[in-house]
């Protein structure tokens, strides 16, 4: 467990400026774990090993080379983006133990808001019926981890037919706000943040 586990809502966040904040933090020599809930403005991101020809059209939406694991994906406002910067050396996992403890962490979250999930194999991210309701792409630098989660919260989800989401060609995706409207944002992110302690 980690004891110095501090978490931040970012509310709506550039990518460009949050993914140099989660490089520099990693660097620090005074590092504490923290896990940031945030949600970005419209943009599709490549991972590392990302084939560009999964943007089909991406009409005014920016297109973002980033150095995470995974394919292509989208944010936009309504999703709940949730960044893992963890000293995994400290926790001792790998980073197939990570990425299965972040999608074992959704599949708790949506079980207690009566939302049944499950895994794909081969297939990183959480499914409902086959459609994607979260993807996950990380980075592990010098034993730290940062990227991490999106979870489709209440959003638009049009901008996912102007790609191949994480590489699939005609994955479907959906979201929380269609599965259960019962549920405010500010609710999930103290359940996920009450869940993420119990875990860290």
């Amino acid at each position: 467990m980690l004891e110095d586990l501090t978490f931040k809502s970012l509310g709506t966040a550039n990518y460009h400026e949050t993914l140099e904040l989660m490089k520099s933090h990693i660097k620090k020599e005074d590092f504490n774990n923290e896990i940031w809930l945030l949600e970005h403005p419209p943009i599709f991101t490549l991972g590392t090993a990302a084939d560009k020809s999964h943007i089909l059209e991406p009409k005014d939406i920016p297109i973002v080379q980033t150095d995470r694991g995974g394919e292509v994906t989208y944010h936009g406002p309504g999703q709940l983006v949730i960044y893992f910067l963890l000293d995994v050396k400290k926790l001792d996992f790998g980073p197939r133990k990570l990425v299965f403890t972040i999608q074992t962490f959704i599949k708790e979250l949506l079980k207690n808001i009566s939302i049944e999930c499950d895994f794909v194999e081969g297939a990183p991210g959480v499914y409902v019926d086959k459609k994607k309701i979260a993807s996950i792409g990380l980075r592990i630098s010098k034993g730290k981890s940062y990227h991490g989660i999106s979870l489709n919260f209440d959003m638009d989800l049009s901008p996912f037919k102007q790609i191949n989401p994480c590489g699939y060609k005609g994955l479907e995706v959906t979201q929380i706000k269609d599965l259960n409207k019962d549920i405010s944002k500010l609710q999930l992110e103290a359940k996920a943040i009450d869940l993420l302690r119990k875990i860290f």
